[in-house]
């Protein structure tokens, strides 16, 4: 015991050695919130039952276990306290029960790995298969659960001596195991959701916890396994390799270079080889380049930033910050799509993707404050809805919505710019603070007391990055706020059509608003509405995200395509979105593949504007 618990401290300290290097980030404090997280996400294992089958088999395996550390370690000391592992008829009860089910549990997992093969186990950019290493480790579980029933009802003393020591010999070699591969995540997996982030998943970290000034940076962003911090590389340790992250993944579906659960394994696999339990650690400078070789560009730039991966994920790992990392890096070297680089320049330039002058934004109905002025709520439009001709209707119909409801507000106009939501999660910090500071030095000029947006990515850089005093709120908010003040006198709509509302990734996942929105649709008189399969916390992102409007990465299929697909298997004639972006790319959809007179997509604002009998209403075919 003494040997394995030696070997086990030594080999965790060399796991551990790549932390220890790694960058600091802080994950202290709000201990209460975190303990709750751990108890409910962890130990409650709250994800796992998204897929049924394979989620209830490792309830079980893990409420089997949980179950069994108190025999197991009381097991370890029955040499030393003779009859402690005589713990109750109670407990010994539950625990035959426990490793009944573990054994079955192991059995069908085993089943599942060898003969169904769900394609998550087997991602299609995988070069080396962890099956047998799946299938050694359940073995493993299960001679444990033999061994210790063979202690129990072993009969004669020789049988309960060997089924003891078969028992401790190989609990202790399967702690000492564990580090080794994929199931480093047994001992990684509980810590590394109670240091989860506690905040917003549109939140991301800074390019720098220890240095806050981004100008005295001597570089920007990951490009070595050092580079990356100890919570970063926990995530890393911790990936179970079940493919949810890949499953719910839109670029992975739409058959891009992208697959998050790789860039788990392929990051795990390289801090594995150049941080070895035993040799030397390899020098950055004899390692294959993390980004770029053993993490392509494309894979980085092929992410939409939507947050499925994470959202599905059963220990909470991180994906976004450690993309976003990645980029900043590829950004600071020069590596950028050249589709990228316009939109890029143009922001820089004019202050908008599109490259226009501020004195061409559209009109939207709401009058211009100019420095000094006052208005109740500022209406941010941000670069779609200022640049883009189709989104403009959008931001015009709010418009219509505020005037009627008698509300008293105003847009910054000319010196408003482009809130920088999608250059900083492109990895241009640099950028997007220099657009943070022009937009709020124009806000400094005006008085408010909120704000509101149609487009979430504003939403989310304006409440998430920005640090301002003002209340931010996204239209479908507000919309649900007049509706509740009865300031909208909604009409039925006069159609015989269904209705579904597509979420949008930054106003759902990323800043848990699900309700608004709906709350809005029910409240039309008469509407018929359906939810998609895919809806709420798991919607499908459009694939717009991330500048994509702009950036066409590698793929089969788009994005938009394939939710147009869900859309039609709902039996929808309609698509209600909040979100400029989905907007464009949904009635992109919709046109390249032949559904643009099948299928309808509009905005919130715009149906709610029809329900005041300021629109025609289309009537169904």
């Amino acid at each position: 015991m003494a040997a394995a618990l030696g070997a086990l401290t030594l080999i965790l300290n060399r796991r551990l050695a790549l932390l220890r290097a790694a960058a600091a980030e802080p994950r202290t404090g709000d201990w209460g919130a975190r303990l709750k997280r751990l108890l409910v996400i962890g130990f409650g294992q709250s994800r796992q039952p998204r897929y049924l089958v394979a989620g209830l088999v490792h309830v079980v395996l893990f409420a089997g276990f949980m179950l069994l550390s108190l025999r197991s370690m009381s097991l370890i000391a029955e040499p030393f306290w003779p009859g402690i592992s005589n713990i109750g008829e109670p407990y010994t009860f539950i625990r035959h029960m426990a490793a009944a089910l573990v054994l079955v549990g192991c059995a069908i997992a085993a089943w599942r790995r060898v003969v169904v093969r769900p394609a998550r186990y087997h991602d299609r950019h995988a070069t080396v298969s962890h099956t047998k290493e799946a299938v050694a480790i359940l073995s493993l579980i299960s001679f444990l659960m033999i061994a210790d029933a063979a202690f129990d009802f072993g009969g004669s003393e020789g049988v309960r001596k060997v089924a003891f020591w078969a028992h401790n010999s190989a609990l202790l070699f399967f702690l000492c195991l564990l580090p080794y591969g994929k199931h480093f995540h047994v001992i990684t997996a509980l810590p590394n959701v109670f240091f989860s982030s506690l905040k917003l998943s549109g939140v991301v970290k800074p390019p720098s916890y220890s240095e806050s000034d981004f100008d005295a940076l001597e570089t920007v962003g990951v490009s070595k396994l050092e580079d990356f911090t100890w919570k970063q590389l926990l995530d890393v340790y911790s990936c179970v390799d079940c493919g949810r992250c890949s499953d719910h993944c839109p670029a992975y579906a739409s058959k891009s270079p992208l697959s998050p659960r790789m860039l788990n394994i392929k990051t795990r696999d390289a801090a594995f080889e150049h941080y070895p339990i035993k040799g030397e650690i390899t020098p950055p400078e004899k390692r294959a380049d993390l980004v770029g070789e053993v993490i392509t560009p494309d894979e980085l730039w092929s992410c939409t930033t939507c947050g499925a991966c994470q959202e599905a994920c059963p220990v909470t790992i991180e994906y976004l910050d450690r993309i976003v990392d990645m980029r900043r890096f590829l950004v600071d070297d020069g590596n950028l799509p050249a589709t990228l680089q316009k939109p890029m320049a143009a922001l820089e330039k004019r202050g908008n993707p599109y490259g226009k002058m501020a004195r061409k934004r559209g009109d939207t109905g709401v009058r211009v404050l100019k420095e000094g002025d006052a208005c109740d709520t500022l209406f941010f439009t941000d670069s779609c809805a200022a640049f883009d001709p189709r989104v403009q209707e959008t931001a015009i119909a709010f418009g219509e919505i505020l005037a009627q409801a008698g509300v008293d507000a105003g847009t910054l106009g000319k010196d408003e710019v482009d809130s920088g939501h999608e250059a900083r999660r492109f990895g241009e910090e640099g950028l997007f603070l220099t657009l943070r500071e022009q937009n709020l030095e124009a806000m400094d000029k005006r008085e408010f007391t909120q704000i509101v947006t149609t487009d979430p990515h504003a939403l989310n850089a304006l409440k998430n990055d920005y640090e301002l005093e003002q209340p931010v709120l996204h239209h479908s908010q507000y919309l649900a706020k007049l509706l509740s003040e009865g300031k909208l006198p909604l009409q039925p709509l006069g159609d015989n059509r269904r209705y579904t509302f597509h979420d949008p990734c930054y106003l759902g996942r990323h800043n848990n608003e699900y309700a608004a929105p709906r709350d809005v649709l029910n409240a039309i008189p008469g509407i018929e509405t359906v939810e998609m399969e895919r809806s709420r916390n798991r919607s499908f992102c459009c694939g717009a995200g991330s500048l994509n409007l702009f950036h066409e990465t590698e793929c089969e299929r788009r994005m938009g395509e394939l939710r147009l697909d869900m859309v039609a298997e709902s039996g929808a004639d309609v698509v209600v979105t909040a979100c400029p972006f989905c907007l464009s790319n949904l009635e992109d959809a919709a046109k390249t593949t032949g559904r643009e007179n099948e299928i309808e997509i509009i905005d919130l604002a715009e149906l709610v504007q029809r329900s005041l009998g300021k629109t025609k209403q289309p009537e169904k075919e």
